[in-house]
């Protein structure tokens, strides 16, 4: 993409004539949208001296996560942001769009992660760190719990047709274009256990999905207080999708112990049997992390961009837990071990498509 065009944006926010803007590019990520930090020059106290700059793709509603796109005319980006900021949620503030030019104008929340805060942090005190994130995610969840039918989320569902093709997502690119054809068995064994995982699903409580509520999405503000960032692609589905992108991290390696201890608190949280959390939990997670396994292949490979490789072992590590906690899906496991050298806990990092 070329360097923003953010004067409009800009003067609508400051006035005529408007600030010079210093713009500092910041680290992709998976998405198709690019980030800046703006630093206005001059002096401003209201408006913020800094913030940043969300860069849209030409095709502002293309999607290639799946799924059918929502019947919107507005920006998935600005509903969700307005139904959570509206809920009294931690979104970062707006101000100002410019979707002629691509160009939304957010507050600067600063650049400490929970990832970050994780790493910076010794392990035995990541149950601090999560227990802030599951009080959130309870409290989201609560808060979004009563969805009128017109809601953006409500219009937007893990149907079948989307949890099939998330599945066949990772049989193409965490399998196949990495390890070649399936044989005959392996193929059989694959088809079964993803028939048996969308059943299970489908047969779930459903609510609101955040769909990527995990440690790079989390915004530690100074005081420690967590906000939420990148829930455009916001829908309704099973109750524990977002507890399993939370405490199966692909970025995290987190032990067994604090995970139970995790989906407990959260099950407590919200009045749930703990038990049939638990449950759910790991049928999720068979799901989710396939998923993800097959996704940073197909970001290396189609969007040429070979940072999320080194996920990948991570993703397979919690598909082979999960598989362990899931009654029958010994013939997946045994399938993946037969395709994946070193699966579920030596898998390798692939080798990138991507010439330097």
């Amino acid at each position: 993409m070329t360097s923003p065009r953010i004067d409009r944006a800009l003067t609508g926010l400051y006035g005529s004539p408007s600030p010079k803007a210093q713009l500092v590019k910041l680290k992709g990520d998976a998405s198709t949208r690019s980030y800046y930090r703006a630093h206005i020059e001059g002096t401003h106290s209201d408006p913020p001296t800094s913030l940043i700059v969300m860069q849209l793709p030409d095709d502002l509603f293309a999607s290639d996560e799946g799924g059918g796109l929502a019947d919107t005319k507005r920006l998935p980006f600005l509903e969700v942001a307005k139904l959570l900021g509206d809920r009294g949620l931690p979104v970062p503030e707006i101000f100002a769009v410019d979707l002629e030019n691509g160009i939304v104008l957010l507050e600067d929340l600063g650049d400490l992660t929970l990832w970050d805060a994780l790493s910076k942090s010794p392990s035995e005190r990541w149950p601090e760190h999560y227990e802030r994130a599951i009080e959130l995610l309870a409290d989201l969840h609560e808060r979004c719990g009563d969805l009128p039918a017109a809601s953006i989320v409500r219009r937007r569902r893990f149907d079948r047709e989307l949890l099939d093709w998330e599945l066949e997502h990772f049989r193409e690119w965490g399998l196949q274009a990495l390890f070649g054809p399936l044989t005959g068995a392996s193929r059989a064994a694959l088809a079964d256990a993803f028939s048996r995982i969308v059943h299970e699903i489908e047969a779930m409580p459903y609510g609101f999905v955040h769909r990527d509520y995990q440690s790079k999405n989390l915004m530690v503000r100074p005081d420690g207080a967590l906000a939420l960032i990148d829930f455009q692609d916001a829908l309704y589905g099973p109750r524990t999708y977002d507890l399993v992108a939370l405490l199966c991290d692909s970025y995290v390696a987190l032990d067994l112990e604090l995970q139970e201890t995790m989906i407990t608190r959260y099950a407590a949280l919200r009045r749930i049997d703990p038990e049939a959390l638990h449950r759910e939990f790991w049928w999720v997670s068979l799901h989710r992390k396939l998923k993800d396994a097959g996704r940073f292949v197909f970001i290396d490979r189609v969007r040429r961009n070979p940072d999320f490789l080194r996920w990948y072992p991570q993703s397979l590590v919690y598909v082979g837990r999960a598989a362990q906690r899931v009654s029958g899906m010994e013939p997946l496991g045994a399938a993946l071990e037969s395709a994946i050298p070193g699966f579920p806990n030596a898998v390798s990092v692939p080798a990138s498509s991507v010439v330097e």
